[in-house]
């Protein structure tokens, strides 16, 4: 089963807005959101190996290979199917950690999508989307591969075709800790419930925000700094737990000119809003 090493993209997410309607016993928040898969990725190459083992030797600098979510995604892939081959992994970042972007929960994605493909395991997307949710919240909009509607703890997905966009997004330099967010007592717990129709009716979207956004900017002087100045330019808004903040514009000409104004000490780029994961579409093709 051992082959060559091939490269798979792990795309990033914006939540267009994220909603905390309550605290379940366990701990966990109760959410509303809508994600938006954008075209800014991370690059995971994977190499088939015959002798079982799971190898992480390039990767995000500070992550421990054991503790890193492709290995756990490879591993409990391994575990579900009693596959006894094995995998190298090698992921290249561009996606900001601490950004609040999905990048490591879209890295794991991607390794139970390709593996799935390159082991030969044959699982369908609904288990893939379960073995990969204990990694994180996130994991199976990424598995599931397209724009979508969530709740609960982000695991209930209804698919969404959204507008097509350009975003600005932008990196302020810090790394926003996510579980300190949701255990600070300054967050709102109990925004009331909204539904799909509602929210893309005539006015539905204009209540939305990000419940998280405003525990951030009091942490971050950088995170408020940075909504700030772009929302000079279009409504700006707080992606998951942050750091990263974004505003949507009509044309990639009109976002260019507003990223290449932003200060040097923020990092910034140009993303298109895509509907669909681009893991998808190779595997489509992959199959033909």
């Amino acid at each position: 089963m051992a082959g060559g090493e091939t490269q798979w993209p792990a795309p990033a997410k914006l939540n267009l807005f994220l909603h905390v309607t309550g605290r379940r016993p366990d701990g966990y928040h109760e959410l509303q959101t809508l994600f938006q898969l954008i075209d800014l990725s991370d690059t995971v190459s994977l190499t088939v190996t015959d002798e079982g083992r799971i190898e992480r030797p390039a990767g995000p600098a500070g992550v421990d290979p054991d503790s890193d979510l492709t290995v756990r995604a490879a591993k409990a892939l391994q575990a579900a199917t009693g596959c006894r081959a094995g995998a190298s992994i090698r992921i290249a970042k561009r996606i900001p950690m601490g950004g609040g972007l999905g990048g490591g929960s879209s890295d794991a994605a991607t390794v139970l999508l390709a593996l799935n493909h390159l082991w030969g395991c044959g699982l369908p997307i609904d288990e893939l989307a379960r073995l990969g949710l204990p990694l994180g919240a996130d994991v199976p909009v990424f598995v599931r591969g397209s724009s979508a509607w969530a709740e609960g703890v982000g695991e209930r997905l209804e698919p969404v075709e959204l507008p097509e966009r350009w975003y600005v997004v932008i990196h302020p330099g810090v790394a926003v800790p996510t579980r300190d967010v949701f255990q600070s007592p300054e967050l709102t717990r109990n925004t009331p419930v909204i539904t799909i129709r509602a929210f893309f009716g005539p006015e539905g979207s204009s209540g939305s925000r990000n419940d998280c956004e405003p525990v951030v900017s009091a942490r971050y002087p950088e995170v408020a700094d940075a909504l700030s100045w772009l929302g000079n330019f279009a409504p700006a808004r707080l992606t998951g737990t942050g750091s990263c903040i974004f505003a949507a514009f009509g044309s990639a000409i009109d976002a260019e000119r507003v990223a290449a104004r932003a200060p040097d000490r923020w990092r910034s780029f140009v993303a298109q809003g895509l509907n669909e994961s681009p893991v998808h579409a190779l595997l489509r093709a992959a199959a033909v």
